[in-house]
């Protein structure tokens, strides 16, 4: 007999198969995908002021370290060392933008894919859930470029010298800055996370307050790892609202009497 999977369906009791559970899965999937590929199309059009808002912090702190660049006249030059580079980062840059534009969708799918096994009260958080998502991850984004110019300041601060120039390879520039607002983005998702366990009962305010020396640790070794550059300033800028979210899922959940 095939394992069946529970599931509620338009506040009906169902069932369906494993492979009739990992079909919707692919077709969710394939959804995803279709709404990247989608948004990469608008990303092709945003890619030249998406490139100048996020190289904007290194030129800032070029033209104000004209000693360090190779030409001080134009400091703001970032080069490539390769053939493909350019269209390699092109490609890179669009599908980032493509997967931020998509993001409504992703997420979308990804609720209503886990809906079906969820209480008709539960499945009302659809669209605060997809909602929050959203700001929390945008907050994220925004809250690393706001942090990358005095980021930029303390690690090429180091250089500090005549001798020495910053010569950036435009990939690893890039990669660097869209993985510290990858880091952000999923970090602020935080305490969405810690909510959500809290209305399903896996979480309550004493269990976190109880916790609290337990948390700050493990947000300070997620802040260590996550981080691109693990310098102290990044990883301060990462934990300090971390731990505000915790303390702010305690309110939120006392709130709610859980």
């Amino acid at each position: 007999m095939a394992l069946r999977l529970r599931r509620r369906r338009r506040g009906q009791e169902s069932s369906m198969t494993v492979v009739e559970h990992l079909d919707e899965l692919r077709n969710r999937l394939i959804v995803c995908v279709v709404a990247v590929l989608l948004g990469m199309v608008g990303g092709w059009f945003l890619y030249r002021p998406v490139f100048n808002l996020l190289s904007n912090p290194y030129c800032s702190f070029m033209v104000k370290h004209p000693k360090l660049a190779v030409d001080p006249s134009d400091p703001c030059r970032l080069v490539y060392l390769s053939v493909i580079e350019p269209f390699l980062i092109k490609i890179k840059l669009v599908a980032f933008i493509g997967l931020l534009l998509a993001l409504p969708v992703v997420l979308y799918e990804l609720w209503m894919f886990v809906t079906p096994g969820l209480t008709e009260k539960e499945r009302r958080y659809a669209i605060p859930f997809v909602a929050s998502s959203i700001v929390l991850f945008a907050l994220g984004g925004w809250f690393a470029l706001l942090t990358l110019p005095r980021g930029l300041s303390f690690l090429l601060g180091f250089a500090g010298t005549a001798r020495v120039f910053a010569v950036l390879s435009i990939a690893k520039y890039l990669g660097f800055v869209i993985l510290l607002i990858l880091a952000f983005g999923a970090s602020f998702e935080f305490p969405l996370l810690l909510i959500s366990l809290t209305l399903i009962g896996v979480l309550s305010s004493r269990k976190l307050r109880d916790w609290r020396r337990y948390a700050l640790l493990t947000i300070a070794l997620f802040a260590a790892v996550i981080t691109p550059s693990q310098d102290w300033f990044t990883m301060s800028a990462m934990m300090v609202p971390l731990l505000i979210f915790y303390e702010l899922s305690i309110l939120v959940a006392r709130i709610l009497k859980k």
